[in-house]
């Protein structure tokens, strides 16, 4: 291996990762890897230094960071023949999770940028309506790399772990806000996730599938079209899922009372949920919408949900409704470990 390029995010884990970046370096080193660092000093920042690096001589592009980041990069890098490394160092580091890098172990994931096996993922092209400015969160930006939308308003962004909303969302959003900062891990995501379900009011939507006939659903509950098996720290959302595939899985659980909220926290830690009540899905998706009804109750693709549905591409709030999910598959070249779970 001749060179890395290591983008950070010093924000991470909520800020502990800048703190911490000495040992990050001293274990790069310790490694023998020759190594660069480019730091982000915001959301979105992670696509401009990667898509830069699309024409780089680095042999890695590594995400130094959590999902976001990890989303960052690997929409920076996504259709090149860059190869994407991690070192997990967020609150969930799901996706690192999903393609075999040991977290909590520093040393195991560095080694892995040496001696890790290559693979290819698929992705999810996602577009929407462009979330709104929230206090200290701006609205993203459109970036070239990502590709274009079909109309002005609308944003272009690629998901490689989950996209997901409704109650999942409210509780990326209050994880932006700072909520529970003290807390780390899935323990963190149980706590938001508690507070998300209390605090959720009603909400209605159109559906589809597939080619499926489009449905009117109540939002109380939890839609995610899943690349990996687990998200939010280690909830296994979607058991058996790896993103080596040729399609994601949707699981979808709508019409659930606040009580069901907060008794399939459990089952969804342990991968037990699908089938609860008669009420929870999960099946193979290539395709999938969600739209706000207007005000005869019809599918709109004019306006979206007021107030907005957010929707989270791995755990980054990014767009509000109507919003359409493609997969496709072997978008994205990646390292990871020499066994990554649930492939077989």
């Amino acid at each position: 291996m001749a060179r890395v390029a290591c983008i950070v995010n010093p924000n991470a884990r909520d800020g502990k990762l800048g703190k911490n970046f000495p040992k990050v370096e001293d274990a790069l080193r310790s490694s023998g890897i020759e190594f660069d660092i480019f730091m982000t000093s915001g959301k979105g920042h992670a696509i401009e230094i990667s898509s830069d690096l699309r024409e780089s001589d680095y042999d890695l592009i590594v995400a130094v960071g959590g999902d976001g980041t990890v989303h960052e990069v690997a929409n920076g890098i996504r259709g090149s023949d860059k190869r994407l490394g991690i070192i997990p160092m967020g609150n969930g580091d799901d996706f690192a999770r999903a393609i075999g890098i040991p977290l909590n172990d520093l040393e195991g994931a560095v080694s892995l940028l040496k001696g890790g096996s290559d693979y290819s993922v698929g992705g999810i092209r996602v577009e929407g309506l462009r979330a709104p400015e929230h206090p200290g969160v701006p609205s993203p930006k459109h970036y070239p790399v990502t590709g274009e939308p079909s109309r002005d308003e609308n944003l272009v962004r690629w998901s490689f772990l989950e996209c997901d909303g409704g109650v999942t969302s409210s509780i990326n959003r209050m994880k932006d806000e700072g909520k529970f900062s003290w807390i780390s891990g899935q323990k963190k995501y149980t706590a938001l996730a508690v507070k998300a379900i209390l605090t959720w009011k009603s909400q209605m939507a159109w559906i589809r599938v597939d080619d499926g006939p489009g449905r009117k659903v109540d939002l109380t509950g939890l839609f995610a079209m899943m690349q990996a098996e687990t998200f939010g720290g280690g909830y296994r959302v979607a058991p058996g899922m790896h993103p080596f595939g040729d399609s994601s899985r949707i699981i979808l659980g709508f019409g659930l009372s606040k009580t069901q909220m907060l008794l399939v926290m459990g089952p969804l830690e342990k991968g037990k949920h699908v089938g609860k009540w008669g009420k929870i899905s999960m099946e193979p998706c290539k395709t999938f919408e969600i739209r706000a009804l207007d005000e005869d109750g019809e599918p709109t693709l004019e306006n979206g949900h007021d107030p907005p549905l957010y929707i989270s591409l791995d755990g980054e709030i990014s767009m509000t409704t109507p919003v359409k999910f493609d997969f496709h598959s072997n978008v994205l070249n990646v390292r990871g470990g020499n066994n990554p779970p649930n492939v077989h």
